[in-house]
């Protein structure tokens, strides 16, 4: 498992999956979303930050097994069309 995790953060780099200041990353909508959310269990996974393009916020159901994008305007995808690391 160590080598696993080591790969995975040599692949994120020094960044955080889960940014410390996230109000920089959410706007209001999807503050207000995920913490609708939250209540049931589901978290913030990681945080998505493409260079020059918009940040993606992935949530994950409380047994891990389940991922959903956080839209822009507070609506919760869980068959986004983009590939996960797995």
């Amino acid at each position: 498992m160590w080598a696993e995790n080591m790969e995975y953060e040599h692949k994120r780099g020094e960044v955080d999956p889960v940014p410390d200041n996230l109000m920089k990353f959410l706007n209001e909508d999807q503050i207000i979303a995920y913490h609708g959310v939250e209540r049931f269990g589901w978290y913030i996974k990681f945080i998505r930050r493409p260079l020059f393009q918009r940040s993606i916020c992935v949530l994950s159901n409380p047994e891990g097994s389940r991922l959903a994008v956080l839209e822009e305007d507070g609506s919760i995808d869980e068959d986004p069309g983009i590939q996960f690391r797995g």
